[in-house]
């Protein structure tokens, strides 16, 4: 007799952990480069899908079949056996199967920016196959460590560690990304290009992990089951909020900025680190493991960039390897049952500890002899060529991610539209040519002098210099965004704990050419809105232009700098 609350409990459940999968891939989309983020959404679909097919084929009957000498179930190819509770089969194996897409895909943004697309697809499937459903079988399916009392409620150590430890191997293998470090190995930053993409993901595994630790309770029936379950929701929240809060603190002090970055991977270490012991320790515990797990994530990190030299573009080794080893140890150690600080002794402290050295190395093992495998036959990272050009254009034959990008990065807006009322009656205008042409300046220059007026600036300058040039006549202009450093050293700034010094930096070149504006009221009026007196308040170039042609109407010089409707259509009329 199936429960209608346990099944619909269990159900949405899976539904929530589903929708982890668009967490995961906002995170890893915001924290890596553009020019990579349609391979990143494309690894992200692919594993779940992959893993899906896997799981019921075969992963599924490893993880749960009946037992065969605590090491692994029998196989049940596509799930033909009754593993019926108060839920249906299927319930339980949808809910089983998001949890394996969860383990496959933290691997993807360890490795991210530089693995093979035909690579990742192999290894996501024999970690769906036989990695995850294998160790957890020892933790879930009646395996050997389940009979020693290991305790793992939701999956610190059998989904987020066997990630995390998948995603460090590979991240060792695979090597850094090409500028990550210097030949005298220093550490260099390399910014993911959306925070706000990356925080977008945070908050949807924040949400959807109510349904992976709320829903692990398997049931939603009786006085016990509702105590569990509103237990181990807000032990969750508690946990994250804790581990948020005292990651901002700890980059606060050491940086001296609140790292957005590091701030997001606190809220999910918390995640991590509570997904164990959710159901076992009191909101005290839950509070604990919160501030510790914030500790393990900030120094985990600073760690694994900057003396192991392991390039995690994402934090997945911290957040998934390292919290998730530690939330699974300090369940034996605030357990409200056989916890140490409860009067239960190390016992369980040290079965805790033996179940995360177990999963842990074969994890390592298995994975590393895959990966070996792989990197032998079909090759496992992409080329410098590949990597330097981007993952999106030579793995998928994707130009950009982004509808309203160019395909060079670059945009040139046009404003002559917005104000050509205002220019023909003020009978003054600028026009954006992007090009100098060299020619014979002819009788169209009326002895006006022609000049180019470049001004590089910071992006959130811009709308106040469009109304800056357009009050003084100034309609036409060329805008492009560029990539770059002045000559003065700007301000250090800390990005994952990594110190950025003369970085990189975006900006914009606006670009006119002008006849009848005079070129200091073009300059003052350009130093009026940049001018600080700090550095980075941009540069103004100034060239001299020998001719002008406007292409439609053959026009030269000084004409071809004027906009006037009506003789243009005149003129282009005549033309025709």
């Amino acid at each position: 007799m199936f429960s209608s609350f346990d099944t619909i409990w269990v159900l949405l459940g899976a539904i929530l952990v589903f929708f982890m999968q668009a967490g995961f891939a906002m995170v890893e989309t915001g924290f890596t480069r553009a020019k990579n983020a349609g391979n990143i959404i494309m690894k992200n679909l692919m594993d779940f899908t992959l893993g899906s097919v896997a799981f019921w084929v075969v992963g599924f009957g490893v993880m749960f079949g009946t037992d065969i000498g605590g090491v692994i179930g029998r196989f049940d190819f596509f799930v033909r056996g009754n593993y019926d509770t108060t839920i249906h089969t299927y319930a339980f194996l949808i809910f089983q199967t998001v949890f394996c897409a969860t383990a496959a895909t933290i691997v993807s943004g360890g490795m991210a920016e530089r693995t093979k697309f035909s690579a990742y697809c192999i290894y996501s499937l024999v970690i769906s196959a036989v990695i995850y459903p294998i160790s957890g079988h020892w933790i879930w399916g009646g395996g050997w460590l389940s009979k020693l009392g290991f305790h793992d409620f939701a999956g610190s150590t059998a989904v987020h560690m066997v990630g995390g430890v998948a995603a460090m191997a590979g991240a060792y293998l695979l090597g850094p990304r090409i500028g990550k470090y210097s030949p005298d190995g220093k550490t260099n930053a390399i910014p993911g290009h959306s925070l706000t993409l990356g925080a977008l993901g945070v908050f949807i595994l924040w949400f959807a992990w109510f349904g992976f630790n709320g829903g692990s309770t398997l049931s939603a029936t009786g006085d016990d089951s509702l105590v569990s379950m509103s237990g181990v929701i807000f032990n969750t929240n508690l946990a994250a909020a804790t581990a948020t809060n005292v990651t901002m603190l700890i980059t606060w002090i050491r940086y001296g900025k609140p790292d957005v970055s590091m701030t997001l991977n606190g809220a999910l270490g918390g995640l991590v680190a509570i997904t164990a012991g959710c159901d076992a320790v009191s909101p005290a515990g839950a509070f604990l493991i919160g501030i510790i797990s914030a500790f393990v994530l900030v120094f985990g990190v600073e760690i694994i960039d900057q003396k192991l030299k392991i390039d995690d573009p994402v934090g997945a080794i911290g957040v998934h390897g390292l919290c998730g080893a530690a939330g699974t140890i300090l369940t034996g150690v605030f357990a409200l049952d056989g916890g140490l600080f409860y009067g239960g002794g190390a016992s369980m402290v040290l079965v805790q500890l033996l179940g995360v050295v177990v999963v842990a190395l074969w994890t390592a093992v298995s994975i590393t002899v895959v990966f070996a495998l792989i990197k032998a036959s079909i090759g496992l990272r992409v080329s410098p060529d590949e990597e330097m050009e981007g993952l999106d254009i030579r793995e998928h034959a994707l130009e950009s991610s982004y509808a309203d990008f160019m395909p060079l990065s670059t945009e040139s807006f046009n404003f002559m539209k917005a104000r050509r009322a205002e220019a023909v009656d003020s009978k003054t205008s600028g026009s954006g040519a992007p090009l100098t042409v060299s020619a014979s300046s002819g009788g169209g220059s009326r002895g006006h002098k022609m000049t180019k007026v470049e001004i590089f600036s910071n992006p959130k300058k811009i709308d106040a210099l469009k109304e800056a040039l357009n009050k003084i006549g100034i309609t036409g202009i060329t805008v492009t965004p560029v990539t770059g450093c002045g000559a003065q050293k700007s301000k250090a700034e800390f990005y994952r704990g990594v110190k950025m010094e003369k970085t990189m930096r975006e900006g914009i070149r606006i670009e006119t050419v002008v006849s009848k504006v005079p070129v200091k009221t073009v300059v003052d009026a350009v130093k009026s809105v940049l001018y600080t007196g700090n550095p980075g308040d941009g540069k103004i170039f100034v060239y001299d232009v020998e001719n002008v042609i406007r292409v439609s109407t053959g026009e030269e010089g000084f004409d071809a700098l004027q906009y006037d409707y009506d003789r243009l259509k005149d003129s282009a009329a005549a033309t025709a």
